[in-house]
Order: structure tokens, then sequence, then C-alpha cells
């Protein structure tokens, strides 16, 4: 059996978004739009950097059930046969007892206050900076259509995740 790692985490996005750094002439203050409205959407997403591929899904809310929709997404993700390290933080719905975690993956709890061990919170900045942030969506429906485009655009991308998803350390036997 082999061992696939994974990173999981989840991504708000909404109508209060983060504004990000924009090139712009030397002299110039470019536009950066923000909404005042509260909408907003969560990207569950999980990367395996090894093979360049990822399960995701787009949910209303954060909690112990949306994990467990999640945790099924990236069960199926998983090669036959293989079994799933997912590296996560310590939300409380990636640590409730009352979850439940399907047979072919691990929960492997990063320590607290410590993103930068987990490769996906690099994901999330990169689909910011690329594709997410300095815009005003017109309704809950576009937040999750401009979702679900950047978790595939990303997912079309399999050498941006092995590029911005590995870790040496991972690796380590």
């Amino acid at each position: 059996m082999t061992k696939e790692p994974s990173c999981k985490d989840e991504a708000r996005v909404g109508q209060k978004n983060k504004i990000t750094r924009r090139w712009a002439p030397r002299g110039t203050r470019p536009s950066a739009p923000r909404d005042q409205r509260t909408e907003s959407a969560y990207i569950f997403g999980a990367i395996c950097p090894a093979e360049g591929k990822g399960a995701g899904l787009v949910l209303p809310s954060c909690n112990c059930e949306a994990m467990a929709l999640h945790l099924a997404e990236i069960s199926l993700a998983v090669t036959p046969g293989a079994h799933a390290l997912v590296l996560l933080d310590q939300a409380g719905w990636h640590t409730s007892k009352k979850l439940p975690v399907p047979s072919n993956i691990t929960l492997v709890p990063l320590p607290p206050k410590s993103p930068e061990l987990n490769p996906v919170e690099n994901i999330w900045q990169f689909m910011r900076d690329n594709w997410i942030s300095n815009r005003i969506f017109r309704s809950y429906n576009d937040i999750l259509d401009h979702c679900c485009f950047a978790w595939n655009k990303l997912i079309d991308m399999p050498w941006k995740i092995v590029s911005i998803g590995s870790r040496e350390w991972a690796y380590r036997s």
C-alpha cells in the first residue's frame, strides 16, 4: 500500500475579500475594489503534491458536516489501494470526535499556529493573487461560480500544484 501525502484546508471567499498587491506604473495607485457586503463561500481543498492533483468542494459554511463531505471527496480521489495522509490545522471541525474519517485517510494534525507547514496555504495565496482577490461579486451565485472557476483552473495545472505544494520534509523516511 502506498502513501499519498495530501494537504487540506479551506479558504473563505466572499464579498469582503482581501486586497492583494498589484503592479502599477510608478507614481500611480491602482484601484482595488472592496465590497462591504458579507456573503461568502468556502473552498474546501486538498492537494497531492506528489501526483499534482487535488480534490475540492465549494460549500456555504465551514463546520463538521462540510468537513465530512470534503473527506468523502478526498477519499474518492485517492488512488485505489493507496492511503492518504492529510495534513490539517487544528480547527474545531478538523478535530471533532464526531467527524467520520474514511478508511483510506489518516488525519495528521499540524502544531497550532503553524500555517507555514501546510502547503495548501500557499495554494490559497496563489489563487487569491491570480483569480480571487480585488473584485466585487454581483451575487452569492457569482461567488460560487468564481470559486469553482478558480479551483478548476488550479486543477487543470498539475505542474503548479507540484511546484507550490512540494515540501522536502514531507518525503523524508
